[in-house]
């Protein structure tokens, strides 16, 4: 998961300023008419962390896009998933996976 934190090149502690600075550095490497998908990304990213309000929104409500492709691997024992997973194991991390990482950006700490 790429997080709008990620996209801007910015730390989840940095200021307003920071944040609107890196945006528009963002913006000025690429313009909306040389890759216009990559610009709405970019956009997208500024306005969901733009100010403390915005960054707290989205430390709560955001929920991160999960790889169910690798988390199915997993839960199957396909080759290089490190064996099969009991489904209660699976469901659990599945319910848990957006839980811990909404609170892990809560309290600054890495997930």
């Amino acid at each position: 998961m790429i997080s709008p934190y990620n996209i801007l090149g910015v730390s989840e502690q940095a200021t307003d300023a920071a944040i609107k600075q890196a945006y528009l550095q963002r913006v000025k490497d690429c313009p909306p008419d040389r890759d216009p998908a990559r610009f709405r990304e970019i956009q997208e990213a500024f306005e969901a962390i733009k100010d403390e309000d915005c960054r707290l929104r989205h430390a709560l409500f955001h929920v991160p896009r999960v790889e169910f492709d690798a988390l199915l691997a997993q839960a199957f024992g396909q080759p290089g998933a490190g064996g099969p997973m009991a489904a209660d194991d699976f469901l659990n991390l599945l319910s848990t996976l957006s839980i811990e990482q909404s609170l892990a950006k809560l309290t600054n700490t890495p997930t």
